[in-house]
């Protein structure tokens, strides 16, 4: 008996996706801007007296708690992938900041809803021009703030595709056939600008948290924009029922916002988010040689750019896992592959 060596074939689960300190850096950014224009609405509220200040100093607070929560959700996911004992690292305590932030757009818009049929059943006076002082206040530290995360976005663009060379790892677990052992280590090296590749979304495209909070504050400036083009049309015109109809034609985009983060980032915690075409692609080139089949396969994703594939196969001459392996080196963002091979048992009924 000797000791088996295990260094070659153990590896972290943990799958960040590039640019995510970047991320991580703008959100909280984003979040200490925003607290900080809460405490100037919430002290000039105070001290004028105005309602519509502290109204809205109250709902930039809110804002800033879901932003909050998003870049916390960056550092309680890296803490989790490097203590370990998360299955694949704390990716999804991402996804589920995410989701929660789904959950609040959408309590926004019923909100919004609620406060515009109030307004139309019960109109009330309007100080126009300090209601749009504030609405003006809060456009601006808005667009600032997505200035700052579209930027943060970009960046992670850049760094998936400045290099002309990936490097990925689809490291697996070789189940062999009968008693045999059969160990692999594959580092295969894939062009990350493969023309014949399906379409790769960039990385901060899979990253939900960001996209959620960037969301939240693209729907924050909407309602400034919208507000401001209401208190304009009321303060010129005399249209009081603009007010009204801004916030329901806010709700009903906030509304169809969140549905999407909440579709996407649902997807992703119950595992049902498929790469589009990675898993034909995977079954192609298992079963290039007319020889081996997959009788089982399930693609899901672990990380903002990262993917992971388990595998059964069944061949009349089967090969060792490493051989299999190998035929999906060319295909990006596989980064855990777990193959299980065997043998076909050759009683099977003819079709």
């Amino acid at each position: 008996m000797h000791a088996h060596d295990l260094t070659p074939f153990s590896h972290a689960h943990a799958f960040e996706a590039a640019g995510t300190a970047a991320r991580e850096r703008a959100m909280a950014r984003v979040t200490w801007l925003t607290l900080a224009a809460m405490a100037i609405e919430l002290a000039a509220g105070w001290w004028s007296g105005s309602l519509a200040l502290l109204a809205d100093g109250w709902h930039m607070g809110t804002h800033a708690l879901a932003l909050g929560g998003a870049a916390l959700a960056y550092r309680l996911a890296r803490r989790a992938s490097a203590r370990g004992g998360v299955g694949f690292g704390g990716w999804k305590i991402e996804v589920l900041a995410a989701y929660t932030s789904g959950l609040a757009l959408a309590l926004v818009s019923v909100s919004l809803v609620v406060d515009a049929v109030q307004r139309l059943l019960q109109p009330q006076p309007v100080a126009y021009l300090e209601a749009m002082g504030v609405a003006v206040f809060g456009l601006a530290v808005n667009l600032l703030s997505a200035w700052w995360l579209a930027g943060a976005g970009g960046h992670a663009h850049a760094d998936d595709h400045g290099h002309a060379h990936r490097h990925t790892q689809p490291h697996g677990h070789a189940h062999g056939d009968a008693h045999a052992h059969a160990h692999g280590h594959a580092h295969p090296h894939a062009d990350a600008h493969d023309r014949s590749a399906p379409h790769r979304p960039s990385p901060h495209g899979h990253d939900h948290n960001f996209s959620a909070a960037y969301m939240h504050v693209l729907a924050d400036a909407l309602t400034s924009l919208l507000a401001i083009a209401a208190l304009a049309g009321g303060l010129w015109f005399g249209w009081g029922w603009l007010d009204a109809a801004a916030a329901l034609l806010g709700a009903a985009l906030i509304a169809r916002w969140s549905w999407g983060v909440l579709r996407v980032s649902a997807a992703s915690l119950v595992d049902a988010a498929g790469h589009p075409g990675l898993a034909q692609r995977v079954r192609d080139a298992i079963e290039s040689d007319g020889d081996a089949k997959l009788a089982d396969l399930h693609v899901w994703q672990v990380g903002g750019a990262a993917w992971a594939a388990e595998m059964c196969i069944v061949a009349d001459r089967p090969l060792a896992p490493d051989d299999y392996r190998g035929r999906l080196a060319a295909l990006p963002g596989l980064a855990h592959v777990t193959i299980e091979v065997n043998r076909c048992r050759g009683d099977a009924p003819m079709p």
